[in-house]
């Protein structure tokens, strides 16, 4: 399946959702002041944010001043401006890589998805022809340690991981030693889930930071923070406070093929000025995407047959960074 179908896919909960509640909104007349309130009301719970909700409704009421807007028009309309207004973001996929091995820790809470976008990555990266290795060092839990095990195992690259209850610092020394050894392209840390009012955890991942330096000065290169997407607006007040307490410079958000809530991922992106690297639409291998405002814009608000599906795959192969994209072909 190519990356934008796949991407319209992911987001058929809430796009039906939406588009359902905006026709019914728009079902008589044209667009005043009180069908604009409603709007408002399916887009903040769509997850879209209050912010980004306010001001795409405020462009709306500008336009109204000049012009008629009607039904499918409006929709349309909607989605052209918030294209505008998140075309300055980050296009997702992967980092410039300046060095190698490239260092990437992981983090996130229990049930974010953390265990299985890393897996996903690793196959990802190896499937390109990257030497990747996975170093576990969540060795808190039993659990955690096996999984991994076997997401490295499907993905078909090499792990390292310590006993249960053994320090995730000798763990990560281990695994970035053997990383140089080995001339390893990419590593993948697998840290403990965490909450982000845990005091002890997030020092706990301080260290894990300073143990890197030791083997490799400028690691970790990158601080990736795991979201669940079916979290909604709760899923945002924590990155924020992950992005306050441990050097998050990355997000990925998961689950949002399972949540009708899927506009999360505007004001994730919006609000945290942070790359969103990676968007997570289901459990198998494949399904870790880059992420593209513009055609998450389209996968919400979009309504498809195969005439407008090839229109639209056609301008997406224009996008900014397109071509940047790891494995993110949609022809």
């Amino acid at each position: 399946m190519n990356l934008f179908k796949k991407i319209i896919g992911g987001f058929g909960k809430t796009r039906g959702e939406v588009r359902e509640n905006l026709k019914q909104v728009l079902a008589d007349g044209v667009l005043d002041d009180d069908k604009i309130d409603e709007m408002e009301e399916v887009l903040i719970s769509a997850d879209l944010g209050v912010q980004t909700t306010m001001e795409l409704t405020d462009r709306l009421r500008d336009m109204t001043q000049h012009r008629d807007l009607l039904g499918d028009e409006v929709i349309t309309t909607m989605a052209r401006e918030l294209e505008k207004m998140l075309s300055d973001l980050d296009a997702g996929g992967d980092p410039e890589i300046t060095e190698r091995p490239w260092v990437t820790f992981v983090v996130g809470v229990n049930g974010s998805g953390k265990t299985t976008t890393i897996g996903k990555l690793a196959n990802m990266f190896a499937r390109r022809g990257e030497k990747v290795l996975i170093v576990a060092a969540d060795t808190f839990r039993q659990a955690a340690v096996e999984q991994i095990a076997i997401w490295a195992d499907r993905a078909g690259v090499e792990i390292v991981r310590g006993k249960t209850g053994s320090d995730p610092g000798a763990v990560v020394y281990d695994g970035l030693s053997s990383a140089v050894s080995r001339k390893v392209d990419r590593v993948l840390v697998d840290t403990a889930g965490r909450l982000h009012t845990k005091v002890n955890l997030m020092k706990e991942l301080e260290k894990l930071d300073r143990v890197a330096k030791k083997i490799i000065p400028n690691a970790p290169h990158e601080v990736l923070l795991v979201i669940d997407g079916t979290t909604g607006q709760n899923g945002l007040s924590q990155a924020k406070a992950f992005v306050q307490a441990s050097g998050v410079n990355a997000l990925a958000v998961t689950k949002l093929d399972g949540t009708a809530k899927g506009g999360v991922i505007v004001p994730i992106g919006r609000e945290l000025h942070l790359p969103v690297r990676w968007i997570g639409l289901g459990e198998g291998l494949d399904d870790l995407v880059p992420f593209h405002p513009q055609m998450v814009v389209r996968a919400v608000f979009g309504e498809y047959d195969l005439e407008r599906l090839e229109k639209d795959v056609e301008e997406m192969k224009a996008l900014p960074n397109f071509a940047d994209f790891g494995g993110g072909d949609i022809s």
